[in-house]
């Protein structure tokens, strides 16, 4: 592969316009030239600012205690699904597909019986479809994306347990 300094800047350009219109968070490459020749990008949105706790209210203030209650109880109420046990995580950021093609039958739906290695999906990824596997035998509890839906690295996709 030839290497020129307007090719990267075209490629990491294509990789920006990507970003923009799948509303991917990050996208990371790395293309290789040659022996210790090689072109890595990530790209990523500027993420939200956190928000900003308010300052603790003096001691007579009567509002204070109730202000933290509302957020550790949505705080409890949430749980990430990359952390349950069963989760199928994206091994790459692109475009899931729940189905082998247009029009046909999903991989899996939930209730499935699936076995290790069997195909639960596709991720498309730069032109390249990737089938995902499941990681273990067990049954499909949730799927967690649409069809044709934009994934990133690490974001869960279905429950098999």
């Amino acid at each position: 592969m030839s290497k020129s300094p307007d090719d990267d800047i075209a490629f990491i350009r294509a990789l920006a316009q990507l970003l923009r219109e799948t509303d991917l968070g990050e996208i990371e490459v790395s293309r290789e030239y040659g022996e210790d020749d090689e072109l890595r990008v990530r790209l990523s949105r500027a993420a939200a600012p956190a928000p900003v706790m308010a300052a603790p209210a003096p001691a007579g203030a009567a509002q204070a205690p109730a202000a933290p209650a509302p957020t550790l109880v949505v705080a409890a109420e949430t749980s990430d699904p990359a952390d349950h046990p069963g989760a199928v995580v994206s091994p790459m950021v692109g475009t899931a597909y729940l189905s082998p093609e247009p029009g046909a039958a999903n991989f899996v739906k939930v209730g499935d019986t699936v076995r290790e290695g069997q195909t639960l999906l596709i991720i498309e990824a730069m032109k390249t479809m990737n089938q995902i596997p499941a990681p273990k035998s067990g049954v499909v509890r949730q799927i967690l994306i649409a069809d044709k839906q934009p994934v990133e690295f690490g974001a869960a996709l279905m429950i098999v347990e």
